[in-house]
This record gives structure tokens, sequence and C-alpha cells, in this order.
């Protein structure tokens, strides 16, 4: 039996428009979440800023695209300068941008350069842009901040991203203690902490998982899910079901929830 999917918000038509008028940074907004959290907002009226280091794909049409590496301090600069100039500031910033190219073979086969590229990319370009971001919306006594973390912060697999899961690590404590500081002064500050999420590019991995093994795709699917403990749920999120949080996180509708992380794994932590 196929799952049923969310509906989309067009079927909610009381909140179609919640976000017009407001200006919205999503980074890493051109593939996977951070494509499914652009389209999300756009369609809710909200006017959208992208960033992303290769060049916008063919087809999306974000208001306004910056192509910078938000793992550099000049990159981070540029996409400030441009929002700052086209947007004149932001009520909405979604820090979604993160990953991870260092190599497998634990933590022996890690460098200095591989740690400091992980952290640049999954902690530093948050903790740059909310600097940048953060006077104004001080000033004008509102504004959101999400950041997309990872439930790797709390199950870490050693062999392939030890590095990215104490980035994200890091990256949900500073934002527990930013929350604590630019709350009273109108900031909503929260996390989201994404499991096992099939975009393209983790459907990409199944397809090749698949063609070595000599197995179906269902039977890779099965074997990412198992190595990470099993999901409850039987299969991986959606870039749509994280999407669909993330614009409720930033709604109205959540304007009391602050200072919290919101897990969306399928049931994958095991633990409380």
């Amino acid at each position: 039996m196929a799952t049923k999917l969310p509906k989309p918000v067009a079927a909610y038509p009381f909140i179609a428009r919640e976000f017009e008028g407001k200006r919205v940074l999503v980074t890493g907004g051109t593939k996977g979440m951070g494509e499914a959290i652009v389209r999300r907002l756009t369609s809710g009226g909200a006017t959208v800023a992208t960033t992303a280091r290769a060049p916008l794909p063919g087809g999306q049409k974000p208001d306004l695209f910056i192509q910078a590496d938000l793992g550099t301090s000049s990159g981070v600069a540029a996409v400030v300068a441009e929002v700052q100039s086209r947007f004149g500031g932001l009520d909405i910033l979604i820090n979604n941008v993160g990953g991870s190219s260092a190599p497998g073979g634990g933590v022996l086969a890690l460098t200095d350069d591989d740690w400091q590229a992980t952290i640049n990319t999954n902690l530093f370009a948050a903790v740059r842009l909310d600097r940048a971001f953060l006077p104004a919306m001080i000033e004008q006594r509102s504004g959101v901040i999400i950041h997309v973390s990872s439930i790797q912060r709390r199950l870490p697999l050693f062999e392939a991203t030890l590095a990215y899961a104490a980035a994200k690590a890091a990256l949900t404590t500073y934002s527990k203690g930013l929350s604590k500081e630019v709350g009273p002064k109108g900031i909503r500050v929260n996390t989201v902490a994404p499991g096992f999420i099939e975009t393209t590019a983790a459907h990409d991995l199944v397809v090749r998982l698949a063609g070595q093994a000599g197995t179906s795709e269902d039977a890779a699917r099965q074997g990412v899910m198992d190595s990470l403990g099993g999901i409850p749920i039987g299969r991986p999120g959606r870039p749509e079901e994280v999407a669909e949080l993330v614009a409720f996180l930033v709604s109205d509708r959540a304007a009391s929830i602050h200072g919290s992380e919101y897990v969306i794994d399928g049931g994958t932590v095991p633990v409380v």
C-alpha cells in the first residue's frame, strides 16, 4: 500500500498566504530539503532568497539566488551584502546548508583540514549569518532563525561522518544558547534535526549501493536504514515533510515555540 503524502499547502487555504510580506533566506536551497523549504515558503507568499555553491538549476526561480560558498567568510559576506541590498534585511533565516566531504576510515583518516572544512560549513556558516542579520532583527524586535542540525549529533557514525556529527552537535548547543540571549529581544530560535531523508542525493546513493551489491533498490534502502538501527515507520523521510515542519516553526502558529529541537527521523533515535 502506498504511503499517503502530506496535503499540498493549497489544501489548507487558511495558511496559503501566511508568509506574505516575509523576507526569507534559505541557505543551500537548490537541492533536497533546502529546495523543498524554498518551494513551501514561496507557496505561502514569502519573498525567498537562496544560495548554493553550484549555479542555479534550470526550472528553479527563487526571488533571489546568490552563488556562494558559505563555508568561507567571503562567501557569507557576499550573501549578506546581496540580501541586504535587495531585501533590506530578513524576517526569517533558515540555516540549512551542511554536509560532509570528509573521507571514510574513522577518526585517524581525518586531517585538520577535513575537520576545519566540515566545521566551517556546518557551524560557522550559521554563526556568521546569524551575526550579520541579527542586529536588524533585534531592532525590529521580530525574527525567526532555524538551524538544520542532524540526528547524528546524538547518533554519530564514526566510520565516515564523525566530524559532521560533532559540528552538528556544536550547532545545536550554539542554537540553544542563542535562543536564551535573543528570545527576550523578539527573536525565536529553533533547531530541526532530520534523520535519513530520501533526497535526490540520498536516492542516488541507494541506487549506487544497489548496483554495487547486485540487489534491488528496496534492499539497498533497507540496508541504509538498518545501518542507522532501523526506522520504525519503515521508510526514510521526504524533503517535503521536513519543509512542512520548518514552515510551521517559522509561522505565527508556532509563536511560543522557542529554544527547542524538533527531530524528524521516523523514530530512528531509540531513546527519549
